[in-house]
């Protein structure tokens, strides 16, 4: 699962780590994502620019947009399966930038937030969907949803999913047409030895409270 996530660079720094287009140097990241949010996304590996969608995957036959608070993530392993993601994962693939993400654990009868990130301090890409919907009166919404496998040793102390993260040796290949048994093999657990937990500072609990 992933609920709360952040991008803690500036927009130049961010465009230059992922290789982006130009971000508007008046975008700024907020200190946390969380499903409902606008997020930033991107959905054409030529142009590689930002664009911004809604963080909770609504079907295109969706009578309500309230679906999407809870289709934020999809799991990686039936997403070939679920009808709600399936043409989607064929045609509708989207990368979602990130620095770091929150996981939870129960610790003294409380939830204690940790902060997951690479170790080399870079940002990354979560592997995503994206959807386009119309409501009854014509308000067009676009959404996107981050794809979860099963955690790696690290994020299993906390968690039993991580959400799948790209880095760029692989991000680009998950945007190329390819056939469904090649895309399924990018979604795979993040090398743990490549990651780094720190708990989040008890100042800071509110502020990434669920």
């Amino acid at each position: 699962m992933c609920g709360k996530y952040s991008i803690g660079l500036s927009s130049k720094v961010l465009q230059l780590e992922l290789d982006l287009e130009m971000i508007h140097p008046q975008v700024t990241f907020p200190e946390a994502y969380y499903p409902t949010s606008a997020i930033p996304v991107v959905i054409n590996a030529h142009r590689r620019n930002l664009e911004f969608f809604y963080w909770g995957f609504v079907p295109s036959w969706a009578k309500d947009i309230k679906i999407g608070r809870k289709m934020f993530n999809a799991r990686a392993e039936t997403l070939t399966e679920k009808p709600s993601y399936r043409n989607a994962f064929l045609r509708r693939r989207c990368l979602i930038p990130a620095t770091g993400y929150f996981e939870w654990k129960s610790s003294e009868n409380r939830k204690v937030p940790y902060y997951f990130s690479l170790r080399n301090e870079k940002a990354f890409f979560f592997a995503g969907l994206w959807e386009y919907w119309m409501d009854a009166a014509g308000n067009e919404v676009y959404s996107a949803a981050i794809i979860t496998c099963p955690a790696n040793a690290i994020v299993a102390r906390y968690h039993d999913r991580m959400p799948v993260i790209l880095g760029l040796d692989r991000c680009w290949k998950w945007m190329e047409d390819r056939p469904p048994a090649d895309l399924q093999q990018l979604l795979v657990p993040y090398d743990p030895e490549q990651m780094i937990v720190t708990p989040v500072a008890k100042q800071a609990d509110r502020l990434f409270e669920i």
